[in-house]
């Protein structure tokens, strides 16, 4: 079905927005200008003599004046510190280096195409939307490979290849926070959050997991509002393909391909098998030495190491099986070709490192989240009020900033001290953050991936534009906010933990 788009207000006002933030600078250069704001406001406030008293310690907090000497001094000799010591970087590096094994030996590709392909034609939308979903472990794989591979599968299964398509951008990015397993993007948020909350509290950690609960039930719930969405509004509003592209013949997964899977899974299996063997005994090896405790465990602190080694040892052993690795050298290739994608990410890094670095070197986190804090508390809102607007609010900036790190960057360090100090926890903030990261970057023409989509989608229908994918996206958008809105709010009132450790109050009971 080709859609037509006519020049109406919508069409002129999304155009404005499309040039609006294309006009907003690189995020590395966001924060470089950010850093500079902060060195100015810092200035100003410290002449104007603002300052603020903590409400746990109840010692004055006083601004630091970065443009000074002693500013001066702090950026020079942090710099190279505040990039190193990057809370986030080592995690997703090392998880990185795990999955490229996983991509490069061709596992992570089977698994999608066995996920879709082999599903019948009446649980081939849940089976996108789940493979969309697991997609986030394997980083930005489910928007090069799964999509087009889902409009082939819908294709072939005689439905509107573009259905196809929509249901799994859905799935990918519609429903980015959700996913069964860890992913790459969990310690990369969490890292963030941590430096954020270490504002109010230096002693504060936050682990990859913290939000695992609520993610995992996330994804039943992305996948039971896709299917529906799907089944009551997209296929419909499509109705068949009369295009000009001839149905697929899939290549389906070959023998040498299924026993790289099987070996795969026996490794797989191998490495849960120790896990629950050091984890389930009261004196496992792989609980506290001290407490015998599994949530304080080598296994939870160093949750990016088994992300590491579960996704390079069965990346390895299906690489061996169909000689994708045919020597250590190869092995190697893949984890240095993994770093070189990279790049883009620790330049941003370098930039956001020393943007979150003088801004709490400044106190202005601080002293702003005292007296936002001392507003909301006067005003008398509660916390499910607080999460809609810090919800809305998300959904905003995520029109114009699409990084889930970059923008989490900005606006942890002022939001996370902030309800902290109103009770609650950063865990729940970024929990919060996530369901609105998530269901915007599906109709915003400035999502990173967003053009790949529309060349996708043109294949189909060469009349396909932007307001076609919005046009598709946008039911699944806002039935993705309100549905997830909903299950967080009742998350709260029956004060469910969000993960492993994890409340909803600051500070938390148990310390």
């Amino acid at each position: 079905m080709q859609i037509d788009k006519p020049q109406n207000f919508a069409t002129r006002a999304l155009a404005g927005i499309e040039r609006a933030g294309n006009a907003l600078p690189h995020p590395a250069i966001l924060f470089l200008l950010s850093t500079a704001i902060i060195l100015v406001i810092s200035a100003l406030v410290s002449w104007l003599g603002a300052s603020a008293v903590h409400p746990l310690t109840q010692a004055p907090i006083a601004p630091v004046n970065l443009l000074s000497v002693v500013g001066l001094h702090l950026m020079i000799s942090d710099m190279v510190k505040n990039f190193a010591g990057f809370a986030p970087l080592g995690s997703v590096l090392v998880a990185m280096l795990g999955f490229s094994l996983a991509e490069k030996s061709g596992l992570l590709s089977a698994l999608i195409r066995s996920v879709v392909l082999r599903s019948p034609r009446a649980l081939l939308t849940p089976a996108v939307l789940v493979a969309g979903i697991l997609s986030h472990t394997a980083g930005d794989i489910g928007y090069v490979l799964l999509i087009p591979l889902a409009a082939m599968a819908f294709h072939s299964a005689g439905l509107n290849p573009l259905a196809g398509l929509a249901i799994c951008f859905a799935g990918v990015s519609g429903g980015y926070a959700a996913n069964f397993l860890v992913s790459a993007v969990d310690p990369l948020l969490a890292g963030l959050t941590q430096e954020a909350s270490r504002i109010v509290d230096p002693g504060y950690t936050v682990n990859p997991l913290v939000n695992y609960y609520f993610m995992a039930v996330s994804s039943l719930l992305i996948v039971g509002a896709g299917t529906l969405i799907a089944n009551k509004v997209t296929i419909p509003f499509l109705g068949p393909y009369r295009g000009d592209v001839q149905d697929p013949v899939l290549e389906r997964l070959t023998s040498l391909e299924k026993r790289g899977l099987r070996n795969a899974g026996l490794v797989a299996l191998g490495l849960a098998l120790v896990l629950l063997g050091g984890l389930i005994p009261e004196d496992g090896f792989l609980r506290d030495p001290n407490s015998h405790d599994v949530l304080h465990s080598p296994v939870l602190k160093g949750v990016v190491a088994v992300i590491f080694i579960f996704a390079s040892l069965t990346g390895l052993a299906y690489g061996l099986t169909l000689k994708t690795f045919k020597d250590t050298n190869d092995v190697v290739k893949a984890m240095q070709e993994s770093m070189a994608t990279m790049a883009p990410y620790l330049v941003l890094v370098f930039f956001a490192a020393q943007f979150i670095s003088l801004f709490n070197a400044s106190n202005m986190g601080l002293i702003l989240a005292v007296h936002g804090s001392v507003m909301f508390k006067t005003a008398g809102i509660g916390p499910i009020p607080l999460m809609i607007g810090f919800i809305l609010f998300t959904c905003v900036l995520d029109i114009f900033i699409g990084s889930a790190s970059a923008k989490w960057a900005l606006m942890a360090p002022v939001f996370v001290p902030m309800f902290m100090l109103l009770g609650i926890s950063p865990e729940l903030t970024q929990a919060s953050y996530r369901i609105a990261d998530s269901v915007i970057n599906i109709v915003s023409p400035l999502m990173s991936y967003f053009p790949l989509i529309l060349a996708f989608a043109a294949k189909y229908d060469p009349k396909a534009r932007v307001g076609t994918v919005i046009a598709l996206m946008l039911p699944y958008s806002l039935g993705f906010l309100v549905l997830w809105s909903l299950m967080l709010f009742v998350w709260i009132s029956l004060g469910w933990p969000l993960g492993p450790g994890a409340g909803l109050v600051y500070p938390p009971v148990s310390r």
